[in-house]
């Protein structure tokens, strides 16, 4: 897929580490212009490694749970690359524990970003994509959001709504030439992870996990997520829409 984003305006979420840094170089290989957004300063050494690779890249410190932040980013996007093409909506929280002890407050913050910033994204988006003929959102669910798993109540609830947003977000603005399609990442091998694998018992016990569940019996690499959101953000996927695709090892 050499060049399958060729001059394509990007917006791409939480880009400081794992899935997100991976997407954002994979892009920049494959010719895209970018413009990261992370709540971490961080951030700012992913898109220099981007530049480095020869894209076009810029970074700003945002919330992506604020739309007012959304609102700033788009502008500055707009500003620096003329267009928004693409975005992908990578940000989130992860939160892990029994229900009967799960505090209000990481209930909230799961839903206060992980729906919310796919929310706020659309709304400030989806105008100047429909004014320039079209675009694509990729928003990152997972498939705790199709296959939920003890520890994982609220943190499987955020990212189900993320997969019925995109779906019915898919259908109304698909007559605007806009395509919307979430992607579910199994198990990969981040720190993201770290609340997940401790509620478990430590790594040992996601491996054995893995090893039991995961049909290829491993993690993913957060590359290989990344060539998936690739393939959703590209024309390779130009007749996908409102879909939920998991990249899980065989598991659903």
């Amino acid at each position: 897929m050499a060049g399958a984003l060729a001059g394509r305006a990007v917006i791409l979420t939480g880009c400081v580490a794992n899935i997100g840094r991976a997407t954002a170089l994979l892009f920049a290989e494959e010719g895209a212009r970018l413009h990261l957004l992370d709540v971490d300063p961080a951030g700012a050494g992913t898109a220099e490694e981007a530049s480095r690779l020869g894209a076009e890249a810029s970074f700003e410190v945002a919330d992506v749970s604020a739309g007012a932040d959304w609102e700033r980013a788009v502008a500055a996007a707009r500003a620096r690359l003329g267009a928004i093409d693409v975005v992908v909506n990578n940000a989130g929280l992860q939160r892990a524990g029994a229900v009967i002890d799960f505090a209000e407050e990481d209930w909230d913050a799961l839903m206060g970003v992980n729906p919310r910033s796919c929310f706020l994204a659309a709304k400030h988006v989806v105008p100047v994509m429909d004014a320039a003929g079209g675009g694509v959102l990729v928003n990152v669910a997972s498939l705790a959001a199709l296959h939920g798993g003890p520890g994982l109540t609220g943190y499987s609830a955020s990212k189900g709504a993320i997969v019925a947003f995109t779906k019915a977000l898919a259908a109304e603005v698909a007559p605007l030439g806009i395509r919307v399609n979430a992607l579910c990442p199994g198990w990969v091998d981040t720190a993201f992870n770290q609340p997940a694998i401790d509620f478990l018992g430590g790594r040992a016990a996601l491996d054995g996990a893995v090893a039991a569940g995961v049909p290829m019996g491993r993690q993913a690499e957060p590359r290989e997520i990344a060539s998936a959101l690739l393939f959703l953000a590209s024309e390779a996927s130009s007749y996908m829409t409102g879909q939920a695709l998991a990249v899980d090892g065989g598991v659903y």
